[in-house]
């Protein structure tokens, strides 16, 4: 029997067992090895904290299935599978259980040069990569991040690898502003955003940043966005809140002429879509350009799920990456 974690409620979390049948036509059947909890997404959802009639609302039913982004090695291959065989490790975008059959497409192929633990940061690496896109990100142009959290790390990094100038990390956690500076932020600042728009300006000559992405989720962020846009500045939302409807708009957007812009998972395009950003990713790991050491700060049996996300809720300031090991 296989087993995989489940919300049976609000907070509420365990393990079922299930079966999984051979793969199909076109199908792979994996072993996992790793899972990361997105603790943003995850703990959106564990706690039902979200407005009624959101899209979130409408998303989260019970039993309900968490977790999306897994390191996995492929047990057997179903009739004309070409391009995965038995025993490739790969990275798939399932959640948190001990087994999946998915079609052949969806699995990328891993480079045995990076670990288990590292592998499923490709899906978080893969949606901070939505918002790198239409921020519109180039060699010398300033961009603030706000929060320091697993898509904040993977923002900053996107930014680096573009060669953004300054880069500058916004988060009340100071564990959190460390790491961003080790991803490659030039500057880290432990504030809120409201209180360290006098510091960004400063930063930025005065005229505070081209670039401000959003990657916390938390309504009340995106007021202080505005306010830390220059000019004709771009606010990218890149964390997706679950309370929509308390996001304001503000006098800046007419009088500095803002360009506002969403980025989710699903905005792929051909020329930017899961595959590509995951191989992308995958080789600035191998080559050393996209850092990912450190990140990892908890690890886990499945069986200890409860602990796990009461770690998530309760000591957001001394975690990061929070894995499950399925080996």
């Amino acid at each position: 029997m296989e087993r995989r974690l489940v919300f049976t409620g609000k907070c509420q979390v365990g393990m079922e067992k299930f079966d999984l049948l051979d793969p199909g036509a076109g199908e792979v059947k994996v072993r996992t090895l790793t899972s990361l909890m997105s603790t943003g997404t995850e703990n959106i959802v564990f706690n039902r904290n979200f407005d009624q009639g959101t899209h979130w609302d409408n998303w989260v039913k019970y039993p309900f299935y968490p977790g999306y982004t897994s390191c996995a090695i492929v047990e057997k291959t179903g009739e004309g599978v070409k391009n995965i065989k038995k025993g490739d490790r790969v990275a798939v975008r399932k959640g948190h259980a001990s087994g999946h059959i998915l079609p052949e497409g969806e699995c990328i192929p891993v480079p045995k040069q990076i670990s288990d633990e590292e592998v499923p940061w490709f899906k978080l690496a893969k949606i901070s990569a939505m918002g790198a896109k239409v921020a519109d990100l180039s060699l010398g142009k300033s961009v603030v991040v706000v929060g320091a959290g697993p898509i904040g790390q993977m923002a900053i990094r996107w930014c680096v690898a573009a060669g953004s100038y300054p880069i500058i990390a916004i988060d009340s956690v100071l564990m959190r502003i460390e790491m961003a500076k080790r991803g490659g932020a030039t500057h880290g600042i432990v504030k809120s955003l409201g209180n360290a728009i006098n510091e960004i300006n400063e930063i930025c000559n005065g005229e505070g940043p081209a670039t401000v992405i959003d990657s916390t989720g938390h309504h009340q962020v995106f007021s202080d966005a505005l306010k830390t846009a220059r000019k004709f500045g771009k606010v990218v939302i890149l964390g997706d809140t679950g309370s929509p409807a308390s996001q304001h708009l503000s006098s800046d957007v007419m009088s500095k002429g803002l360009h506002i812009v969403a980025a989710h998972d699903c905005h792929e395009t051909p020329d930017w879509d899961f595959r590509l950003i995951s191989n992308l990713f995958f080789e600035m790991v191998r080559s050393g350009r996209f850092g990912l050491e450190g990140l990892n700060t908890h690890k886990f049996r499945p069986e200890q799920c409860v602990e796990a996300y009461r770690i998530a809720n309760e000591k957001r300031g001394e975690t990061m990456g929070i894995l499950f090991d399925w080996r």
